[in-house]
């Protein structure tokens, strides 16, 4: 869904089905439901309002940003997610920290590393326990499945252009301080054709990366990885 015009005091909506939307409406079978949305900001550059201050800052951007139209693609969609807070006196926001033994992680065909681990930390860093409704008891990630996938799980959904979205459980500290997540990624069988298609330019590996979103906080993280 996106606003396509705000140069008058109408407000016009377009909205469209996701391609995963059309094909749950065209089974036809009373299992399409729309329970739920989500707002985003994909489009706002907030550096104007460092720029400009509040005031003058938002009147530039309600004036000035171009808004772009409703995708049906659902891995390009609402890429930042707005999210709701019900406790008005929220002091803290959990910060998101991914480990991983390299960067760019590594993966190669070769010598056969063929797993590798993201550790994932969300906490407040304060010694405050995270706001319950910004605890992250699932997160998303979003792989190639052409290179990728998780050890021990099927994702939930796999997009046109090949990237797949598996959901996956974190683990909450007792203190309720922090919610950690050890993703396994593991690299998939492809053959040497895909490979020489999917080579950076000039070089001998595949660059590709994984994104890690916690689905109540929204905090998201990219990782590079690259797959020699």
């Amino acid at each position: 869904m996106g606003f396509l015009d705000h140069s008058t005091n109408n407000i016009i909506v377009d909205a469209v089905l996701t391609d995963v939307g059309r094909q749950a409406l065209a089974r036809n079978d009373g299992s399409f439901n729309i329970f739920q949305f989500a707002l985003g900001d994909d489009e706002v550059d907030y550096n104007i309002v460092k720029q400009f201050g509040r005031t003058v800052g938002k009147e530039k951007i309600e004036k000035n940003t171009p808004v772009m139209e409703a995708l049906t693609q659902g891995s390009l969609a609402l890429k930042n997610p707005l999210i709701s807070v019900s406790n008005e006196f929220l002091t803290h926001l959990p910060v998101m920290e991914v480990t991983v033994s390299s960067t760019p992680l590594t993966l190669s065909r070769v010598s056969n590393t063929s797993t590798v681990n993201l550790t994932l930390d969300i906490s407040n860093k304060t010694g405050v326990s995270i706001e319950f409704d910004l605890l992250d008891a699932e997160t998303m990630v979003e792989i190639n499945h052409i290179f990728l996938g998780i050890v021990g799980t099927s994702p939930d959904i796999v997009y046109s252009d090949n990237v797949a979205v598996y959901r996956v459980p974190t683990e909450l500290e007792t203190t309720g301080e922090k919610v950690s997540i050890k993703i396994p990624l593991k690299l998939k069988a492809f053959s040497t054709t895909t490979f020489n298609t999917f080579t950076v330019s000039g070089s001998t590996f595949i660059r590709t990366y994984a994104k890690i979103t916690g689905v109540n906080s929204g905090l998201t993280k990219t990782v590079e990885i690259q797959i020699s």
